[in-house]
């Protein structure tokens, strides 16, 4: 089978479409027949092994996992004879960031935890853009910011791919939205139920003296301090994405904050789990949710995709087809 492989860490000139064995599924496996993936923070820290500490996990000196890729979507190809949850010919979608990745192939063969029946009312390019992004922003909001309907709701970094989905989700849970991203990206907010729209290009948010309940910080570079000052008595900010030294922040004084005051200040690290991406699917086949992708590339153009996800100014997802 075709796949992207590389064996060291670097920028996207490292990655290689080659031939590889395709995968045999164990006995408590799925082999799925992959039709589309998408590309995720996770995959540059793959890519380049930065930040350091994460080659902890990913290989300290070489990449553990030679083939890249987090977010799939496809039809199941063969089942091990342990496996319960799903049969040939059924359209799956999963995230592979704790199953040894690999979703930049033609062919990958993972636990059935990681996959669920993919929604019918979308394409496999939709549903690869889904899995990492969308449980993100649930566990952000959900677990993290115990959202709650009727609260004042701000997503800062509101048009990438975790932001639009933590905007709709929002929306889901009866909240009323601010979006806060460039002007290019006003209407997509718009568009996908925002309820107020903030050019971050024309003004900043934390001075405007404006109070919201929850903010998910997905992307940007204020101060902790800053998002404090943001916040209602009892409020709550969650640091999902944004600068390095913002996460510092949130993890050595996030801490001080929600001890001496009211208002809680955390960082939420996205764990793989197959519950949350079944309620996912169900929000997608409600309607109440939907992907926003920005470009599609081929699996022979992954090199240039991944150059246009670093630069940070996709609209939504990057999907790759296989």
């Amino acid at each position: 089978m075709k796949a992207i492989v590389y064996n060291k860490y670097g920028s996207p000139d490292v990655l290689n479409l080659r031939e590889v064995d395709k995968p045999i599924p164990e006995d408590h496996q799925v082999l799925v027949k992959i039709h589309a993936g998408s590309l995720n923070y996770g995959n540059l820290v793959l890519l380049k092994g930065e930040p350091f500490l994460a080659r902890f996990a990913f290989g300290l000196l070489k990449p553990k996992y030679p083939i890249p890729g987090g977010d799939i979507a496809g039809r199941v190809a063969a089942v091990g004879k342990d496996v319960k949850q799903f049969q040939p010919g059924q359209e799956v979608f999963g995230d592979l960031s704790r199953a040894g990745w690999g979703g930049f192939a033609e062919y990958v063969s993972v636990p059935e935890s990681a996959l669920a029946l993919k929604p019918e009312n979308i394409t496999f390019e939709e549903a690869a853009a889904v899995p990492m992004a969308a449980v993100t922003a649930l566990q952000g909001l959900r677990d993290k910011g115990k959202i709650k309907a009727g609260q004042k709701v701000l997503i800062n970094g509101a048009s990438g791919g975790v932001g639009t989905f933590a905007v709709q989700i929002a929306k889901a849970y009866g909240a009323e939205v601010t979006g806060v991203c460039s002007t290019r990206n006003l209407e997509i907010l718009r568009s996908i139920g925002a309820d107020h729209v903030i050019d971050y290009t024309k003004e900043d948010f934390t001075e405007k003296g404006q109070k919201y309940d929850l903010i998910l910080g997905v992307n940007g570079h204020h101060p902790i301090s800053a998002y404090k000052r943001s916040l209602n008595a009892n409020g709550t900010f969650v640091h999902v994405g944004g600068s390095g030294a913002q996460l510092f922040q949130t993890m050595t004084l996030g801490p001080w904050f929600s001890l001496t005051g009211r208002n809680k200040m955390s960082s939420l690290l996205q764990r793989q789990n197959q519950n949350d991406l079944i309620y996912i699917k169900e929000l997608l086949e409600a309607g109440k949710v939907k992907p926003v992708i920005d470009k599609t590339f081929k699996m022979s153009e992954v090199e240039e995709a991944f150059k246009y996800f670093e630069q940070g100014h996709a609209q939504g997802k990057v999907v790759i087809t296989v």
